[in-house]
């Protein structure tokens, strides 16, 4: 069995990511994978950091090419949706230019980019989402996702500034949240519009609660990497989004 190496570019504060795409990627029936993570310095979500931190791509970039990785996923998704919209496909492309720089051609995807991905291939246009930020970088991600095409519907934003302290979000906290939105009418849920706040385990529940797909960055990060990687992008218990009769369907 293939084993596909993984690259990780992750804010040195977040502790999820490699939790839950890890988690998810086990699951698969067909394929290994390793994963390889380079880290860029930030601790409050706020503007300033977030630019000081995609600063530091480069170099992460380089250190993740000395490991000849399959895949590469820019794992930090408010980084990219705060500076404007397209942001997510001028940094794919920088990232791929400078790898290709160094030789290598490893599929190169971001979190902002896989949301909308993901959103596509589920057939959802009309969106609620669930973010962690404070208020005017969610209504930036807002924003972002509305100049993609896709009309969000409601959104909450927990307010929270201090990026390990996202990692700390209980699951019943971000149920609350999801439940006071207004879903009338909407094709899915994001019920985790970012890397760092755990959503895994609340993926089943709320579909079932919902009745509509629920999908988080981190689903939406493994479908992209298996799509991309020419996998089968079916994992058991992840919703909707990677279930054996979306696939099928396609």
């Amino acid at each position: 069995m293939t084993t596909h190496r993984i690259g990780l570019v992750v804010p040195s504060s977040n502790v999820t990511v490699e939790t839950e795409v890890p988690a998810l990627l086990g699951r698969h029936p067909g394929a290994r994978f390793s994963f390889h993570s380079s880290r860029m310095r930030m601790h409050k979500v706020s503007p300033e950091e977030l630019r000081a931190m995609n600063a530091q791509r480069e170099r992460c970039i380089g250190e993740l090419s000395d490991a000849g990785v399959d895949a590469v996923l820019y794992a930090c998704l408010v980084a990219l949706m705060a500076q404007g919209p397209g942001e997510h496909r001028r940094t794919e492309a920088a990232v791929t230019e400078q790898l290709a720089q160094a030789g290598q051609r490893p599929a190169v995807l971001s979190s902002a980019g896989a949301l909308v991905e993901a959103l596509a291939a589920l057939g959802a246009r009309r969106i609620a989402l669930v973010t962690p930020y404070l208020r005017p970088l969610a209504e930036q991600v807002v924003s972002y996702l509305e100049s993609e095409g896709l009309e969000v519907l409601d959104w909450a934003a927990l307010e929270v500034g201090d990026n390990a302290e996202v990692g700390c979000i209980p699951g019943d906290r971000v149920m609350a949240a999801a439940r006071g939105l207004d879903l009338s009418g909407a094709d899915a849920l994001v019920i985790s519009a970012c890397v760092q706040m755990p959503s895994l385990d609340l993926i089943g529940p709320a579909e079932a609660e919902f009745g509509i797909p629920v999908l988080s960055a981190a689903t939406a990060g493994a479908f992209t990497l298996l799509r991309h990687l020419g996998l089968p992008s079916v994992l058991p218990g992840a919703g909707r989004l990677l279930a054996a009769e979306r696939a099928a369907a396609r």
